[in-house]
């Protein structure tokens, strides 16, 4: 584990860092608090430390203090180092920041002991914040494609919507789905179909700029969220992906299942909610299928609602 040693003292700081190396410990030393509060700001700083009370440029206490002012959800140990033993001083380095107490001389198990007690609870935060990560990334995605799920999209969809006011770039919403889903499962198995439905998104995916936004609406139907600076530019793109999966077949285990896609598309105009836009996608993509599939249709274009 890195762990930061913050002490003026020669001696101090040579027994310290033998002692934490000899058990494997990646050592860095600073000699004063300043260096240490610089040290521990950094992107890559120790998650422990091990601060002398009494240093020059900055106490301990104070780096302390000033460590706790930083915002992260991997806060680091730290352990203050001082020849102080009465309760009001140790009462004050607490409350300061400090996780944990050693009095000065100290004894090497017990500084092992209390670097041990450090390191599993910073491991704790560690897993902890992976399955929190972990837990807000299955409730925003889809769990077989992987793209944003349709309450994440929706929550993409509304704060584009806002933005847009502020820029003037021309946001464009489409719904898609594969032509004959239906009959992909029937004829091949729904095994297969899901890898149908993986291999679109990956292909789509590919077709995609970085700013786009790809997520699942439901069933074998997805959505796109995409910006463009001339209103031609969404046909333009989603006629680009629907000539890309029809000349891509899927590779799947039950065989390469050459498939084809339909496109709903509708411009975001000033005043349009997601409901109205989404809607809107919809009954263009109604319009698509009715006209013989395969094909990309913008909402200004749709004569009849559909259902």
């Amino acid at each position: 584990m890195k762990i930061l040693i913050a002490d003026d003292d020669v001696t101090s700081r040579l027994v310290l860092s033998g002692v934490l190396r000899k058990h494997g410990h990646e050592v860095v030393e600073t000699v004063n608090g300043v260096e240490a509060w610089d040290a521990m700001r950094r992107p890559d700083a120790p998650k422990l430390a091990i601060l002398d009370w009494v240093m020059p440029g900055l106490a301990g206490v104070d780096v302390c203090r000033r460590v706790r002012t930083i915002e992260s959800n991997q806060p680091p140990y730290m352990i203050l180092l001082t020849s102080r033993d009465q309760k009001t001083d140790i009462v004050i380095g607490l409350e300061a920041g400090a996780d944990d107490y050693l009095a000065k001389p100290f004894d090497p198990g017990e500084l092992l002991a209390r670097v041990d007690v450090g390191r599993r609870l910073v491991e704790l935060q560690a897993r902890l914040n992976e399955a929190r990560d972990a837990l807000a990334h299955e409730a925003m995605h889809d769990p077989l494609t992987g793209v944003l799920n349709r309450r994440a999209f929706a929550s993409v969809l509304s704060r584009e919507l806002s933005r847009k006011g502020r820029h003037q770039n021309v946001l464009a919403i489409a719904i898609c789905d594969v032509d004959h889903f239906k009959q992909i499962n029937d004829t091949h198995g729904h095994q297969a179909g899901d890898e149908v439905l993986c291999g679109l998104v990956r292909l789509i995916g590919s077709n995609l700029r970085g700013h786009d936004v790809l997520g699942r609406y439901g069933g074998d139907e997805f959505v796109v969220l995409t910006e463009h600076t001339r209103e031609d530019g969404a046909g333009i793109l989603y006629e680009r992906l629907r000539a890309a999966v029809a000349g891509s077949p899927i590779p799947t285990g039950a065989g390469d299942i050459p498939i084809t896609i339909s496109f709903g598309v509708k411009l975001a105009a000033a005043g349009d909610t997601e409901a109205e836009l989404l809607a809107a996608a919809d009954r263009a993509l109604y319009q698509a299928k009715v006209s013989g599939r395969n094909q990309v249709r913008l909402a200004s274009a749709a004569s009849s609602p559909g259902t």
